[in-house]
């Protein structure tokens, strides 16, 4: 029977599961799913103990599905998302429910913190702002909310951490994913005493570091028995979830920069050095290949801006596309076909739910404008689409202003799946758009990282050229031009707009 690896990835609403063997072929995955609350308003919550049963049913279906033996699986890789809190007391008991990446209730906490060291020193520590989101507003907000939770306190997990502690009895992290805490010297790869001091966290509550492939630690006897796999099965790092998504696309060298086009999109740059951006508009974190960095772009509402489209304004081509036998979405593309770039002159702001990159703004608003008699919902549609791809272009644009140079720009997530927004990519962008064969996202780039851990490949960079093939899906073409025209009147919407979306707001 072949060499196995397996891939974890702790997802906000289920855990993905997936056997991939040495030559990279998925042999079977499934994502078993579980809830997260929202108790209060800003607040997102989870049991991690959720966490931990979706992985044991995930890992047991799995290998049942693929129809190998417990001892052809050759190493365990983690993948999560990102800045979520779990505390665990003395005995390693869970304290309270995990604070997830999406809650947004430390925001005093956040800016006490800025503060008190300086945003100046804060972005050059950790390479970032503190955000609301990030962990270590988290930790302060328990202690001066929960003080009689934050008195038993002994140990700080992020949630794939936690499956590690629980298939392992080992407390430790990689430093992908402890780049989003506000508490980890970025440049340096280590916890910083600035940070742990000025919050006045213990730097002993913090898990030992490791790089993304190494093997931190073991899986136990009791692990064991509930999984079925075999004890002392090695545990590598992994990575955070969008580190991790990286090596599973092959976005592992300088000049590569990938574009996920799902609800919400993300713009990731590998770096084989530090650059953190002046002013922390993009995301500065360590990357997956040991020693190297990534940036990273996020905006709130990219296909999400499509699916507010489609909800909102496009019923009528929903039931067409229905009676058609046609996805809606394929409708929409057949639609802005007919309209010429530039949609006539009619601009969408993607800011939905507010933005992040390159606007740090929760004020921020969707605004359509240039709207005359003649625009109808095709030129609207393709406007949404447009809006989206120049928002992701403003981190593309930010990061070759730090020296990045992409010679490709590999597209993923839903929107990739169509073609003509791939032309469109790679009009605006004026850069290639490429497609990869995998498709499995962070547990595929967990698995490979197992394999290296394992010593199965020599680095991150071979385990990706083994497995992940890249092909070119779009050339840029004849809108080079006029998306290079559009583009800066785009730019200049929200600097008009900001004070209007801050007056709005406060209706």
């Amino acid at each position: 029977m072949p060499t196995c690896y397996l891939g974890l990835d702790i997802g906000t609403s289920s855990t993905k599961v997936l056997l991939m063997e040495l030559n990279g072929t998925v042999l079977a995955s499934c994502a078993p799913e579980y809830p997260f609350r929202t108790p209060r308003p800003l607040w997102a919550e989870a049991d991690p103990e959720d966490w931990w049963k979706a992985t044991i049913e995930g890992i047991r279906t799995v290998i049942a599905k693929a129809g190998v033996k417990p001892s052809d699986v050759a190493g365990i890789g983690l993948s999560g998302q990102m800045h979520g809190l779990v505390m665990l007391d003395s005995e390693g008991k869970v304290l309270r429910p995990c604070i997830m990446w999406n809650d947004q209730r430390t925001a005093a906490q956040c800016a006490e913190l800025t503060e008190k060291v300086g945003a100046e020193k804060v972005l050059a520590i950790t390479g970032n702002p503190i955000l609301p989101g990030f962990t270590a507003g988290k930790i302060l907000w328990v202690r001066q909310n929960e003080p009689e939770v934050y008195a038993r306190c002994a140990k700080v997990l992020l949630p794939k951490d936690y499956i590690r502690y629980r298939l392992s009895g080992v407390y430790a992290s990689e430093v992908s994913d402890a780049s989003g805490t506000s508490l980890l010297d970025v440049p340096a790869r280590k916890w910083s005493k600035v940070m742990l001091e000025a919050a006045g966290i213990p730097e002993s509550w913090m898990p030992e570091l490791s790089e993304s492939p190494d093997i931190s630690s073991h899986l136990s006897a009791q692990a064991a028995e509930l999984t079925g796999l075999a004890q002392g099965l090695p545990i590598a790092g992994g990575g955070g979830d969008q580190a991790a998504q990286a090596v599973g696309c092959g976005i592992v060298e300088e000049g590569l920069i990938s574009a996920t086009f799902g609800t919400s999109g993300v713009v990731f740059a590998h770096s084989r050095q530090y650059r953190g951006e002046p002013q922390g508009k993009l995301h500065a974190f360590c990357a997956a290949v040991p020693g190297e960095w990534h940036l990273m772009g996020v905006m709130l509402s990219a296909a999400g801006s499509l699916q507010w489209f489609r909800d909102a304004l496009g019923q009528a081509e929903v039931a067409k596309a229905k009676a058609e036998g046609k996805h809606p979405y394929a409708l929409f593309d057949e639609m802005a076909a007919t309209v010429p770039a530039g949609s006539e002159g009619l601009f969408f702001l993607p800011y939905l739910s507010g933005e992040r990159t390159p606007h740090p703004d929760p004020l921020a608003r969707g605004a359509f404008v240039g709207l005359t008699l003649r625009h109808g919902n095709a030129e609207i549609v393709r406007s949404v689409l447009e809006g989206i791809t120049y928002g992701m272009l403003d981190s593309v644009e930010l990061m070759r202003n730090l020296g990045i140079v992409s010679r490709t720009i590999v597209a993923s997530g839903g929107g990739a799946r169509s073609a003509l927004w791939r032309q469109m990519m790679a009009d605006a962008f004026n850069t290639p758009i490429a497609m990869v064969n995998a498709t499995e996202g962070a547990a595929y780039g967990a698995a490979l990282l197992a394999a290296v851990g394992t010593k199965a490949y020599a680095d991150v960079r071979t385990a990706a050229a083994k497995c992940i093939a890249t092909k070119v899906a779009a050339e840029p073409g004849k809108d080079v031009a006029i998306y290079a025209k559009a583009y800066p009147s785009y730019k200049a919407l929200y600097p008009a707009l900001k004070q209007s979306f801050k007056d709005i707001a406060a209706l």
